[in-house]
């Protein structure tokens, strides 16, 4: 049996031990976890069995139905302190619960012992916001070319283009207006948001997630003068390769090389509105806030922080652990 989706333009073709199962379009499973997330309560005591922390001074039955801001949590609600600046309100707090370190002084209401508060406070919010299931399908407007192959599980949304050659792993996620293009080659559980594009040829990772208005891979800005004053374009024809669980947000630029590749690192965060030069090279496990700019070939380390409207020029290079403030402007 053929393994081209274009067999099936109402449905994915699902691998199940060497058979292939078609399932129908549905934009979203019917998960009550996910979709009614807003109506849970959990007791103190499966929140803390579930972070690893420790209660105390708090009854394990205390109902909670979310997470809210120190200075704004209410009854029911957890909150966190990890700042010193916020501990007298930690002792006022209406909450019904606070995630502290394992070190902070006794409060008087019920506190969630933790090795790190922060992290601990994410991982609460991900108890009572479970991220939206999609249903395996493609949508009747997607356009899938007839040489792409796509893993079991994946979701394709309405308006979706896939082009010639591409591969995608398992358990992609592809929503509305989303465009790949030939040869492209992505891993498995990509999440890919409204509008993202990534380029020809490029490479990305398993567990990468491309929030709305992304293009990955679009041309270097690369010109070269003529004896008349004219500037010629330089092609730049070599992709940009993204490592595994590499977050890129809302309308950020990855830029193709010339030569070489454009390569953003395992782990490694991006923010909206940023841009990273063609032939650049970024680390693992680093941060880039919003409107930073990378020119071409910048080398960025691992565990690097450039923070809001970091400029680098290019041909820099930027060593491991560095953490670059921001740039304010004040009156």
């Amino acid at each position: 049996m053929s393994n081209n989706l274009l067999d099936l333009p109402y449905s994915v073709q699902v691998k199940d031990g060497g058979n292939i199962q078609r399932k129908g379009w549905a934009p979203i499973a019917p998960d009550p976890a996910s979709l009614l997330y807003n109506h849970l309560r959990m007791k103190l005591s499966e929140i803390a069995a579930a972070l690893g922390a420790r209660l105390e001074n708090g009854s394990p039955e205390t109902e909670t139905t979310g997470v809210a801001g120190i200075e704004t949590a209410g009854s029911g609600q957890i909150t966190f302190i990890s700042n010193p600046k916020y501990a007298a309100a930690a002792r006022t707090t209406r909450a019904s619960a606070v995630i502290v370190a394992e070190d902070f002084p006794a409060l008087p209401t019920a506190m969630l012992r933790s090795k790190n508060p922060y992290l601990d406070f994410a991982r609460a919010l991900e108890l009572f916001h479970p991220a939206a299931r999609y249903a395996a399908g493609v949508h009747p407007t997607a356009v899938v070319a007839a040489s792409a192959r796509i893993g079991a599980g994946a979701h394709v949304g309405p308006y979706v283009v896939i082009g010639e050659d591409v591969e995608i792993g398992a358990k992609a996620v592809l929503l509305a207006h989303v465009v790949i293009y030939r040869g492209v080659k992505i891993g498995d559980n990509l999440l890919a948001h409204s509008h993202a594009v990534v380029r020809e040829f490029c490479r990305v990772g398993n567990n990468v997630v491309l929030q709305n208005g992304v293009v990955i891979g679009a041309d270097g800005f690369g010109f070269a003068k003529d004896n008349d004053g004219h500037w010629h374009k330089i092609p730049q024809a070599q992709p940009v390769v993204i490592g595994d669980d590499v977050e890129i947000q809302a309308n950020s630029c990855i830029d193709r090389a010339s030569v070489g590749e454009t390569r953003i690192g395992r782990g490694t965060k991006i923010d909206n509105l940023v841009q990273v030069g063609h032939g650049s090279h970024i680390g693992e496990d680093s941060l880039l806030a919003s409107q930073v700019g990378l020119a071409g070939s910048t080398e960025i380390g691992n565990k690097v922080l450039l923070l809001g409207q970091v400029g680098v020029v290019g041909h820099c290079k930027v060593g491991d652990g560095a953490i670059v403030p921001a740039i304010l402007l004040r009156s």
